[in-house]
């Protein structure tokens, strides 16, 4: 059975996985520091805080290369972000970890089991040491 309408070509949507991973690499290949690129690492990683379109406006820029992120547009916009308690929580690590904010380790006891191995191997990542495992104990 052939129809004589005219197929329209349907609007191609974007596949936010895949825009997600392209701004993730993105953001990774333009991060030369390596406490930066840890912290970009951590967020890549966490996703939720990343996937958030006003972290997105304030954090990534434009740069000659493609898009990077840059940590200092972040201060003192944390709780306009829209973010709950603990992406918070697991932000202000992030910028911590760059030089911005007053962000003990304590607050690290804030984080859920999903979001602290993250962190741990954020900091690992920091210190340059790729040896230490992260995981449950058995």
């Amino acid at each position: 059975m052939t129809s004589s309408e005219p197929e329209t070509a349907a609007a191609e949507v974007p596949d936010p996985e895949a825009e997600y991973e392209q701004l993730s690499t993105e953001l990774l290949r333009n991060t030369r520091h390596r406490r930066h690129r840890a912290a970009v690492q951590a967020l890549v990683e966490e996703r939720t805080v990343l996937s958030v379109p006003a972290v997105q406006r304030i954090l990534v820029v434009d740069s000659r290369k493609g898009r990077a992120a840059d940590f200092p547009q972040l201060s003192g916009l944390l709780y306009g972000l829209g973010l709950d308690e603990g992406q918070r929580c697991f932000l202000s690590l992030v910028m911590s970890m760059v030089g911005l904010g007053i962000t003990t380790l304590a607050s690290m006891e804030d984080l859920d089991d999903r979001r602290l191995p993250i962190m741990l191997r954020a900091i690992l990542r920091m210190a340059g040491n790729e040896d230490l495992a992260v995981g449950r104990r058995l």
